[in-house]
């Protein structure tokens, strides 16, 4: 007797009896037993072969002998019972049983839940459309190839109008006069604090550079004999100041020694308008009135060298005045053009290639980027004399800001990034707090 058939009547004679669920290591043998699977894969053990042999051969011929071979109701009834029994009725011979297994979660419903609803959610993003606070500017002078503005480490704000320099202590809103230069050095051309908010080098008319201590209101010494003409850009890293002047020369000035002139960057063919060291003081960016941008590495400055910077950059095509270093990517570098250029470009300033560029409709005055987002702020001259929001890298406008009546020149942010101020030729300075979060 095969096992199958054996195995058959066993279950026949339990169902008669009704013990069945006594006896249940019989039913595990036409159970499948489910498998952590990572993937369905049907296995052979869920094929009933015997039974597909039967229908095959024994089955057919029961079928068709059904109504001479069984008369008697208790026959039938039998048959009924045990087709119920092995699922005789099915029309597929071969078949899975079993379903692909319900999928493992590596990470818990329940945990992966929370985790969501832990995390807050960004708050909405307001940027003011209206100024914080609107500072009298008389006098400012309206030059493109001038610094008038900038924002001390100490949170004091340096701006120049005519021959005096003003400060604004933003911690408590007063105003002061620092200095009030003689008729005889002209007007005040250019304004930069060090690094340590603690004393501020004032460019004049007359090519020289004065070093002042604000806290003392005193002067400390005056720089001369480097440039030719005026110096309108300064930037300072540590203890060099770098000048830059109408003569297109760009000087290295170390402020702790008597013989002050240290290195020369000789490029430029008229007045450099823009000054920038990176952020590692390990290369300098410098815009011209000649529509050129250099890139200078300083282990490549010497006095005696005149053609050593690292790239020469020429696609724009008006005067480069707005230089801004990348807080999050050190070799990216933003510049724009002015009235006949109009553009931001940026570039990879290792290698010199420009990676993008965007026609702003407008001469481009300054730029700033934000230091918590990925977002560049950029002033503008006519028609609107707006400043623009871009979001970065895809250059989508986020938001423009109106308020001043003539091209915004002069822009420099706060210590912590937060606050902006600008100054325009209408006699204003403005102070925003669009890079703010709520």
């Amino acid at each position: 007797m095969a096992a199958s058939d054996r195995l058959s009547a066993l279950l026949v004679r339990r169902l008669s009896k009704g013990s069945l669920s006594s006896c249940p290591e019989l039913m595990m043998q036409f159970r499948h037993t489910t498998e952590n699977l990572d993937r369905f894969i049907p296995n052979r053990s869920a094929m009933d072969f015997d039974f597909a042999h039967y229908m095959l051969t024994e089955g057919r011929k029961g079928k068709e002998n059904k109504k001479g071979v069984l008369s008697s109701l208790s026959k039938e009834a039998y048959l009924k019972l045990l087709a119920e029994t092995f699922n005789m009725n099915r029309t597929r011979i071969l078949a899975f049983k079993n379903k692909s297994p319900t999928p493992v979660e590596l990470i818990p419903h329940q945990f992966y839940s929370s985790v969501h609803q832990s995390k807050p959610s960004k708050p909405l993003r307001h940027i003011p459309q209206t100024s914080e606070k609107t500072l009298d500017a008389p006098d400012i002078i309206d030059d493109y190839c001038l610094n008038l503005m900038d924002w001390g480490s100490s949170n004091v704000l340096s701006l120049a109008l005519e021959n005096t320099v003003y400060l604004w202590d933003a911690s408590n809103g007063s105003t002061s006069e620092l200095v009030t230069v003689d008729d005889e050095d002209g007007s005040v051309t250019s304004v930069s604090w060090a690094a340590d908010g603690q004393h501020i080098a004032i460019g004049l008319n007359s090519s020289s550079v004065q070093l002042w201590d604000p806290i003392a209101n005193r002067l400390l010494r005056t720089l001369k004999g480097g440039h030719q003409s005026r110096g309108g850009s300064l930037d300072c890293k540590n203890h060099i100041l770098t000048t830059g002047g109408m003569d297109g020369k760009i000087i290295n000035n170390d402020v702790r020694v008597h013989i002050h002139i240290v290195d020369t960057f000789a490029g430029h063919q008229q007045e450099v308008c823009g000054l920038k060291w990176s952020a590692s003081g390990q290369q300098l960016a410098s815009g011209g009135n000649d529509n050129l941008l250099y890139l200078w590495a300083m282990s490549m400055a010497s006095m005696h060298s005149r053609t050593q910077w690292l790239h020469k950059l020429e696609d724009h095509s008006a005067a480069v005045r707005a230089l801004a270093w990348c807080p999050f990517q050190h070799n990216l570098l933003a510049s724009g053009g002015g009235g006949s250029d109009c553009c931001i470009k940026f570039w990879d300033t290792h290698t010199g290639a420009c990676l993008d560029s965007v026609d702003t409709g407008s001469q481009v005055c300054a730029l700033l980027w934000n230091r918590n987002e990925r977002e560049l702020l950029s002033s503008h001259g006519s028609m609107q004399n707006q400043l623009t929001l871009w979001k970065y890298p895809s250059l989508v406008r986020i938001a423009e800001l109106t308020g001043h009546t003539s091209r915004v020149l002069f822009m420099d942010q706060s210590p912590d990034g937060r606050t902006m101020a600008t100054a325009a030729g209408d006699g204003n300075s403005q102070i925003l707090e669009c890079f703010w979060r709520p």
